[in-house]
């Protein structure tokens, strides 16, 4: 299946570097998977195009501060980007710029006393190993003292402290660990949740922890070649317990996420059924995949020629996903992380 197929022109302009002032001010974009009609509305009146029997499922992963800028050797400005902790003092990051490193380089902090060394170099910059060399500095410590949110490489205009600590995450945001956010859940409100409650449909949450794979693109020509990097998951026992009561009865479960998507259909096909537990997955969903769980879909319009955009188009059609794509764009609708939102259902 040829990555060409994925691919649509785009306007920068439309890339959003900023969210709306208030969350559930975000326009949504409704698309009929039966009939292919759309509807342009705002995200606060979510509920109203929702059934009263449906079960929404969120993640409620947290985002860590896990881009460091330092200086490489006390001189030359750097980056390390932390993805996965190994234990309390090392941790596999990107570096950046990943040429010029050296295994023994040290990383140095303005304002603090900490020191990092590069252990070991990975050719395609994803696991390179990175020790903390200060006493009673762990890589929590480490992030709460010099962490930045990792804000996407799109949002060209500088990280702001303390508005992108805030508007880059959830207001529901539980279970630290992600290094992107899971960004249809960034248009949520308590006033969207009241109504939801009003309108009897019940909510509830798992936990994904977005990995770097979100950032990588696809490099294979034939996408069926590609591999999704490993990230982990949990379902608490009661929510694994309502999720299978929804099945059971046939009622509708909407995912707010890509996230959530990949969470519930790779642990269904685990036992065909929904598991407690922690897990890992690296399932990657593209156009043939068979849908099990999930009957409704929340999420943000999406990057040309990515798993995530590929990943729409498996469950509402690639002409669909198209055509919906092109219509948002002629509405000037806003993309990405902090862009706007559609319901497919």
């Amino acid at each position: 299946m040829d990555i060409s197929l994925f691919d649509f022109e785009l306007p920068k302009s439309l890339i959003a570097q900023y969210p709306q002032d208030k969350r559930d001010e975000s326009r949504l974009l409704i698309v009929d998977r039966k009939s292919g009609n759309l509807k342009h509305s705002i995200f606060r009146d979510l509920p109203k195009e929702l059934d009263k029997d449906s079960l929404l499922i969120l993640n409620n992963s947290r985002v860590i501060k896990s881009r460091l800028i330092g200086k490489r050797n006390g001189k030359s400005r750097c980056e390390v980007f932390l993805h996965k902790f190994i234990n309390d003092s090392e941790f596999f990051a990107l570096l950046k710029p990943h040429k010029k490193f050296l295994i023994g380089d040290k990383v140095v902090f303005d304002g603090v006393n900490i020191e990092l060394e590069i252990v070991e170099l990975d050719k395609d910059n994803i696991n390179n190993r990175v020790k903390i060399l200060s006493n009673k500095i762990t890589v929590d410590n480490l992030l709460e003292k010099v962490g930045y949110m990792p804000l996407p490489p799109y949002i060209r205009r500088g990280y702001k402290k303390g508005y992108d600590d805030v508007r880059y995450q959830t207001i529901f945001a539980k279970k630290d660990g992600s290094v992107a956010a899971p960004t249809a859940g960034l248009h949520f409100t308590q006033e969207v949740f009241d109504s939801l409650k009003e309108k009897g449909i019940v909510y509830d949450f798992i936990t994904l922890y977005v990995g770097i794979g979100t950032f990588l693109p696809v490099r294979e020509r034939d996408i069926t070649r590609h591999k999704m990097h490993t990230e982990e998951y949990e379902i608490s026992e009661r929510t694994a317990q309502l999720i299978n009561q929804y099945l059971a009865q046939d009622k509708k479960i909407i995912s707010v996420g890509t996230t959530t998507v990949r969470t519930l259909e790779s642990n269904y096909r685990i036992k065909n059924m929904i598991l407690s537990g922690r897990f890992s997955t690296d399932i990657f969903i593209y156009p043939g995949f068979e849908f099990r769980v999930v009957s409704g879909l929340i999420t943000n319009f999406h990057l040309p020629k990515s798993t995530l955009f590929m990943l729409v188009c498996a469950f509402a059609g690639r002409e669909l996903m198209l055509y919906a794509y092109n219509e948002a764009i002629k509405h000037e609708y806003r993309f990405f992380s902090y862009g706007d939102a559609m319901l497919i259902k």
